[in-house]
């Protein structure tokens, strides 16, 4: 499949407006996958030895889990993006490169977002989840529901009041890059560089032996373990370098609103429209004085431009989103159901009502957009269980 994938974007004074960091992403999945915004309470597991069933496989649990908001995929247990009650959030990015993708199961990239952050009061806690889990249980397995096969290797955008993080994989192998001021983002291709501030200790032997680095030059991550030209990352046409030029258009004045300015931009492509399209948004104030609450806005719904981007705040006693919150049904579990062709209607309130809404003005939504046809479009056979 041709790689279609997210962009996740953060802004750390001084180019946002105030002392806040700015994050934001645009989860882009098949035109017609339903995403849903959750909320899990923090949590503590006293039984010894209990396991945590995942997408697809079972972990260790761990004693005690943090407060959680999520955008994600109805069908699975992880995550697109989401923020944690201490104002960690992460978004993760589909890559590919030179190390093969595994097909066998394992944690989605999405299992881990949702892994880093209930298990992380920091951003570079949420580094540590990641990697440690990475080593000890791989990556893998389909990332859609249904009969389509779609794997990849993941990125991600971690981020705190303080600081933010860049980790990207390739199988099992890693490098972090560590951003403390001005603008990063990262889409669907290796970006770090040169500059690596941590990484799997036999990153660079690996790459050694399979021949991608002589031992002599620079070490580069991303032009060692992918076939980009990183001379020409920030000059070329794609959505890596769009997205870099809206967020040095807005820096030093970047705001929430002007982070949602960029995810809704559909010249660039962030804004996706096609059979991968953006699904749903999020956008997040984390202020540096911990005085002030951290404020993350959620859209729920496809397409930014055509949608109101919700906000939410950790207080107590928080109810469930019951108008975000998709339909359950009797096996539910995506295992069972990987090669089932028809598929439940996950749709949830808040997504019905935006459907309505579009046909209100005139806009069609029988099909993903404009580009997808009956044939194409794989919400054609989508019924109730």
């Amino acid at each position: 499949m041709e790689p279609c994938s997210c962009d996740t974007f953060v802004a750390l004074p001084p180019a946002t407006v105030d002392s806040s960091i700015i994050f934001g992403k645009n989860s882009d999945r098949l035109c017609d996958e339903v995403q849903e915004v959750v909320y899990f309470p923090a949590a503590v597991h006293n039984n010894v030895g209990e396991r945590l069933k995942c997408t697809y496989i079972e972990i260790d649990q761990v004693p005690e889990t943090c407060a959680v908001v999520l955008s994600r995929p109805a069908w699975l247990w992880g995550a697109e993006m989401g923020a944690n009650e201490h104002g960690v959030c992460i978004g993760n990015e589909a890559v590919w490169g030179k190390e093969e993708v595994c097909d066998e199961e394992a944690l989605l990239g999405m299992d881990l977002v949702r892994l880093g952050l209930e298990r992380a009061d920091t951003a570079e806690k949420a580094v540590n989840v990641i990697v440690d889990l990475l080593e000890k249980y791989g990556q893998g397995g389909n990332c859609t529901e249904g009969s389509m096969e779609f794997s990849y290797h993941n990125s991600f955008l971690i981020a705190d009041r303080k600081e933010a993080w860049i980790v990207e994989t390739a199988g099992k192998y890693w490098a972090a890059e560590k951003v403390q001021e001005g603008v990063r983002n990262i889409s669907n291709q290796l970006s770090i560089t040169t500059k690596i501030d941590r990484e799997h200790q036999d990153m660079r032997n690996y790459a050694k032996q399979k021949g991608w680095w002589d031992g002599k030059k620079e070490f580069d991550f991303a032009a060692t373990y992918s076939y980009l030209d990183t001379a020409k990352m920030l000059t070329s046409s794609d959505r890596y370098c769009e997205g870099y030029k809206l967020l040095n258009k807005h820096k030093g004045s970047i705001t929430f609103e002007a982070m949602m300015e960029i995810l809704r931009d559909k010249p660039s492509g962030i804004n996706m429209e096609g059979q991968f399209m953006t699904t749903a948004s999020m956008v997040s104030i984390l202020p540096q004085d911990t005085s002030l609450p951290c404020i993350h806005f959620f859209t729920g719904t496809p397409d930014p431009a055509r949608s109101i981007f919700k906000p939410f705040i950790f207080v107590p006693n928080i109810s469930q989103l019951l108008d975000t919150s998709s339909p359950t049904f009797e096996l539910d579990d995506p295992v069972k159901k990987s090669h089932l062709r028809i598929r439940p209607d996950r749709r949830h309130r808040l997504y019905r009502k935006h459907q309505q809404a579009l046909e209100a003005i005139g806009e069609d939504t029988t099909f993903c957009s404009k580009c997808c046809t009956p044939a194409d479009c794989t919400n054609a056979p989508m019924a109730p269980f």
